[in-house]
């Protein structure tokens, strides 16, 4: 392209990628102004969304140092379909009305064994018991930082 149809980051919405002085460019999945602070907060929702609904051994890990394609994964699981089912609901609905985002891509719903949340800069893994100690993510990614959560205000103490 040249002229007038020649696109440039500075032309785009986004405008060009901005330097987060951590290794490269920063990613701008949620358009502009959102820093990865704010992206570590909506995972905590995401993880507290899944604590209300007892998904069990709940956490986020910080991907982002070694994986391009996203910063965070939220990892839970639930000891059957309706539970996994109940566990996206309420991440969907926490994320959707406290944070305004909506997932770009939900995987898995048919089976319900792993249900995948694709918002971007964070993901959300919600496994069946059984698939996640068979896939074992946690062991994956055993070396990157995990980031601590709290669950939400109001919300009972976990035994």
């Amino acid at each position: 392209m040249s002229g007038p149809e020649r696109e440039s980051f500075a032309s785009r919405p986004g405008g060009p990628p901005r330097d987060s002085g951590a290794g490269g460019p920063q990613r701008e999945r949620f358009g502009r102004g959102v820093e990865r602070t704010e992206v570590a907060e909506l995972a905590r929702v995401a993880a507290q969304a899944a604590d209300a609904k007892s998904g069990r051994d709940t956490l986020v890990i910080d991907v982002g140092d070694v994986l391009a394609i996203t910063d965070y994964f939220v990892i839970t699981s639930g000891a059957n379909d309706r539970q996994v089912k109940s566990i996206v609901d309420e991440v969907e609905l926490q994320l959707r009305d406290q944070c305004g985002v909506r997932p770009a891509r939900v995987e898995g719903l048919d089976d319900r064994s792993w249900v995948l949340l694709d918002y971007g800069s964070f993901v959300v893994h919600v496994f069946l018991d059984e698939t996640r100690q068979f896939y074992e993510l946690e062991r994956l990614w055993r070396d990157v930082p995990r980031l601590a959560w709290e669950p939400a205000e109001g919300a009972s103490p976990r035994r």
